[in-house]
């Protein structure tokens, strides 16, 4: 598999795909990975599982926002 750098943006018309092959049942698993730093401008549709929970540690200034009061968890006025 050879690796590729780009210095313009990729697209795609039908997505990009991560896949796997079990090297015992020849079973292909689909996946994708983001780096760490991922902006959606628009729609974002996850499907699937996901265990993200981020709570901010300072008042987010917007009403009925959680977040963490020196350990105390808050909820926001706004």
């Amino acid at each position: 598999m050879a690796n590729t750098t780009f210095t313009g943006p990729v697209r795609s018309e039908n997505g990009f795909q991560t896949v796997t092959k079990n090297a015992t049942t020849g079973a292909i698993t689909v996946n994708t990975t983001v780096g760490t730093n991922v902006t959606v401008g628009g729609n974002l549709d996850a499907q699937g599982t996901a265990n993200v929970i981020v709570i901010p540690t300072s008042d987010p200034g917007v009403a009925g926002a959680i977040w963490n009061n020196a350990g105390t968890l808050s909820v926001s006025a706004g």
